[in-house]
């Protein structure tokens, strides 16, 4: 067994977390998850860098926030003219294998030291090889849903016509993230969350099978709880739509806030006019039964994490393995008005991820932390535990000096933390920054009117306090916080006016995506 730890992160895709169940009602179901924060420590103020796949798991893989490492968007594709941890980890003599999405620009994981399975681009593991053959080898059919509702979106009309409510689908296009809820009519082990697990496992058994001296890292990712939700039926079942209570903000009538949050294209809920509908053109009835399919998914992945757990255990191995299991985002969820996805702004729901760690014999167990802690703080994690380091300063920080060893305290942490947004996207940018400091937030936009919460008080971000006689002192301390804040990191892009080569650069590329993805379409058809 090698002195140094083997190290495994679990990622989730786009997980609603933040403030579900956590008042009334059914609270989404992650058994494995609590199991592992059990065995550790859980923080429960964590967030991601940036409410967006692409940028954010450049994040994770770089430790830096997008203002660095440039690639702003789902579809920027920036160069990789910074560090990429796993190369860092082959250099320290690690084995590094990757298995699932990866989504953080050009190539795969597999072009930075890494064997396993990974597809360009946002990927669709249904379409291959790979899944084909796994299809064979158990002897499953592929995954069918029976769809039960469709968000109204110009991306469904338009490239996804079988998408249909009652029809019998399946996921054969170029992408797997279909704005979409039923059920999974075959067995869960056709569904890509148990695909990848068996991948890991059978690569963990071949580890254990070598005993050999070299320490690994395995990374999995998967595609969900990213929407389709699409729950087998053990695991919607574990749901009643009718016990999923009013969520607290869902009759947010946006009174105070900026106007980015009417504007914004990409809500999948919009009146006749373009403009967000609020009310949601959707009653709460509608909203209870996609939560509680989007509550069967959450759980869904996490048995299928929970696999790599037990085959952990099964091998001797966990005692010796760093694990990591985090989110790359939040989702929106029916906050805020009735929203679907995400967006431009930088509410709670889309920035809070859940976090564990658990490292036996240098983390004690059942600890909690409300230190605040990023995704620009993984990256330096693992490196951390590895005894190495990326050669040049990132963003992030490790986090193993927060959790108290065995016998002894933790670190207290940072006193406050960035997160930032560039938009959704698309052609259409919209920059943000956000403090969060004790108990506020402040968020401050380049073409909008900031906003200030009281995230105490006010869990569900209703009143803005930003124009509150009585907070603004507060204020002007918090926005020098956040101006050091940039100047720390060299965030020199929010002080620019956004230029039309800007917005430009980003709807070409994604127009390009489009025309790419249609010739595989055509292909395939």
């Amino acid at each position: 067994m090698s002195a140094r730890p083997n190290i495994v992160l679990i990622v989730n895709d786009h997980q609603a977390y933040y403030r579900h169940g956590w008042d009334d009602g059914p609270r989404p179901l992650t058994p494995h998850f609590d199991r592992l924060a059990a065995d550790g420590v859980r923080f429960e103020r964590s967030y991601c860098a940036v409410p967006l796949c692409g940028p954010s798991r450049r994040t994770l893989a770089t430790g830096l926030y997008p203002h660095n490492h440039r690639n702003y968007f789902n579809y920027s594709n920036a160069p990789y003219d910074h560090e990429i941890y796993t190369t860092n980890l082959a250099r320290a003599g690690y084995r590094c294998f990757t298995f699932g999405k990866w989504h953080a620009g050009a190539g795969t994981a597999l072009n930075f030291d890494c064997e396993g399975f990974s597809m360009e681009d946002y990927g669709n593991p249904y379409i291959s090889a790979e899944y084909r053959d796994y299809l064979r080898k158990k002897g499953l059919p592929p995954a069918e849903h029976r769809v039960e509702f469709v968000f109204d979106s110009f991306v469904m009309k338009r490239e996804f016509p079988a998408l249909k409510p009652g029809a019998a689908y399946r996921s054969e296009r170029y992408w797997c993230g279909e704005h979409a809820t039923g059920i999974t009519t075959t067995p869960k082990e056709s569904h890509e969350a148990f695909f990848l697990a068996d991948m890991a496992c059978e690569q963990l058994e071949a580890l254990a099978d070598a005993e050999d001296d070299q320490p690994f890292h395995l990374r999995l990712d998967f595609w969900g709880p990213h929407q389709p939700f699409f729950p087998t039926q053990e695991f919607a079942d574990l749901y009643d739509p009718e016990d999923i209570p009013v969520y607290g903000n869902f009759a947010d009538s946006l009174a105070g806030k900026p106007a980015l949050y009417w504007q914004d294209p990409h809500d999948r809920l919009t009146d006749e006019d373009g403009r967000f509908a609020t009310p949601s053109n959707l009653d709460w009835g509608e909203w209870q039964r996609i939560i509680a399919r989007a509550y069967g998914h959450i759980t869904m992945v996490d048995a299928a994490g929970g696999l790599v757990l037990d085959k952990l255990d099964e091998l001797g191995l966990a005692d010796n393995t760093l694990v990591i299991w985090t989110a790359d985002h939040g989702d929106a969820l029916g906050s805020h008005g009735g929203r679907f996805d995400k967006g431009s702004y930088l509410t709670e729901e889309v920035l809070r991820v859940p976090l564990a760690l658990r490292y036996p014999g240098r983390i004690a167990p059942t600890q909690t932390s409300d230190a605040l802690v990023c995704g620009i703080d993984i990256a330096p994690t693992i490196l951390d535990a590895a005894g190495t380091d990326f050669a040049r300063p990132v963003d992030g920080e490790s986090l193993l000096p927060l959790a108290s060893e065995v016998g002894e305290a933790g670190a207290e942490g940072r006193g406050s933390l960035l997160v930032e947004s560039y938009g959704h996207g698309f052609g259409t940018i919209e920059l943000a920054r956000a403090l969060i400091k004790g108990r506020y937030k402040l968020i401050a936009y380049q073409n909008h009117a900031s906003e200030l919460y009281d995230l105490e008080s006010d869990p569900y971000e209703l009143t803005n306090l930003f124009t509150s006689p009585q907070h603004s002192d507060m204020i002007s301390e918090m926005e020098a916080e956040l101006q050091a804040w940039l100047d720390k990191t060299g965030d020199t892009d929010f002080a620019k006016p956004v230029s039309e080569a800007f917005r430009e650069l980003d709807n070409r590329k994604f127009q390009e995506l489009l025309r790419r993805r249609a010739r595989v379409n055509d292909a395939g058809d």
